[in-house]
């Protein structure tokens, strides 16, 4: 059953000031604030490899932020923003990327109050003579709840991924207080990102540089990557009362089969896993549940479905779950059967404290913002209850460290 939670357990004071509007200069000058068994210390972040223990797996997020933030002007004069969330038709990714003259996708419209219907023409201010040739436009085709469905129409024969591109914004996160500027281009992007779909970046990953990188393939780690495209949700307050009352996004995300033999291996040589970011760790700990089910129809039966918000958190109707190696293989084996090399599928995973974490061991992550999902995360990765993440957060307030999307790092071992 759903644990009872109450959101307002997970607020803390965060002054405007310490949140880091800004990169640094450097990727990789950032703070590290270093949590292992109940010790808290100060470090620097690159000398994160040397924190790391030899023979760990690390897992990166690999996905690529998109300028998903689009402006449009009605006759009237009305500006309209639309904020791309995921595709509609075509459903998949690089399909949708790559159509020449149309496609729809899901959006949350900005002022939709002064748009009902009708075509509208992308805002080109000062860009008109190099994006008027696209003439781009919007007819809004449905209203959901928290969302619309939009189909986007241009000239030109240009690729959707060019056409966001010249016309798009990075949707950099509003509690920044600023508008998106052209360092953000760069750095709300890690280095090793590589395929398109998110509209927020997985930010744990923006401080890692190339040296940083190296050090660790030096350190004799093996580095390995999950591609979970991030939306607009993950980085949203909860604001129901209750944790049980509050809905989890949907987020498709694809891992390869040599993660999944890596991950075998790591479990059967008790080695441990390291992910980078919050969203890595969802997906690591989604693996678990998806082969859960494939293990329990066998593989040759199985369909790829969706991890439901709350399934770890309800008996599975057996005496003994399965072991991570037993539903790992029964990925695998499906991958065999079916004569697949990479595994696609969604989660709304929500991990909340009571969570049993199956597979990650250390989490490398930001500071996340009050009464947010990914908070409740970091109290249920590190344990201790209520008073332990509060002690990491007074600690890093009280050193100066920077908070959110560009702010400082941290690297947690897990308790429990």
């Amino acid at each position: 059953m759903e644990p009872l939670i109450r959101i307002e357990d997970f607020h803390y004071e965060l002054p405007d000031d310490r949140i880091a509007a800004y990169p640094l200069p450097e990727r990789d000058a950032s703070k590290l604030l270093y949590y292992n068994k109940g010790v808290i210390r100060e470090d620097a972040f690159q000398n994160l490899p040397t924190l790391l223990p030899e023979r760990a797996l690390m897992v990166f997020n690999n996905t690529k932020v998109v300028p998903a933030r689009l402006f449009f002007q009605k006759p009237s004069g009305a500006f309209i923003e639309i904020f791309c969330l995921e595709p509609v038709t075509p459903v998949e990714y690089n399909i949708s990327f790559a159509q020449t003259r149309t496609c729809v996708w899901r959006a949350v419209v900005g002022n939709a109050k002064r748009w009902k219907n009708g075509v509208i023409n992308l805002y080109t201010g000062d860009k008109e003579g190099d994006l008027s040739a696209l003439n781009l436009r919007a007819e809004m085709l449905e209203r959901e709840q928290n969302s619309f469905v939009i189909a986007f129409t241009w000239d030109g024969g240009l690729p959707f991924s060019r056409v966001l591109e010249l016309c798009g914004q990075v949707p950099i996160p509003p509690y920044l207080n600023r508008d998106t500027e052209s360092l953000d281009l760069e750095r709300y992007q890690t280095l090793y990102a590589q395929y398109r779909g998110s509209v927020a970046a997985p930010t744990a990953g923006l401080h890692f540089t190339e040296s940083v990188l190296a050090a660790i393939d030096n350190q004799g780690i093996k580095r390995q990557t999950v591609c979970l495209h991030v939306g607009a949700g993950t980085f949203m307050p909860v604001k129901s009362e209750w944790i049980a009352d509050h809905a989890m996004h949907s987020e498709p995300f694809v891992v390869s089969r040599s993660l999944l033999e890596d991950l075998i291996r790591q479990c059967s040589l008790k080695q441990p896993v390291v992910a980078v970011g919050t969203t890595s760790v969802r997906t690591l700990e989604s693996l678990y549940y998806l082969g859960l089910h494939c293990h329990k129809l066998g593989p040759e039966n199985w369909i790829p479905d969706a991890v439901a918000q709350w399934e770890p958190y309800q008996s599975i109707g057996v005496e003994e779950e399965p072991t991570v190696e037993d539903v790992l293989n029964a990925l695998l084996k499906y991958l065999n059967i079916n004569k697949l090399d990479e595994l696609s599928a969604r989660t709304r995973i929500i991990i909340v404290p009571g969570y049993r974490f199956k597979l990650v061991d250390m989490l490398v992550t930001n500071f996340h913002q009050p009464q947010s999902t990914l908070l409740l995360l970091i109290s249920a990765f590190i344990g201790g209850g209520n008073q332990r993440w509060r002690t990491l957060y007074d600690f890093a307030l009280q050193h100066n460290f920077r908070f959110l999307s560009y702010g400082d790092s941290s690297l947690l071992v897990r308790d429990c």
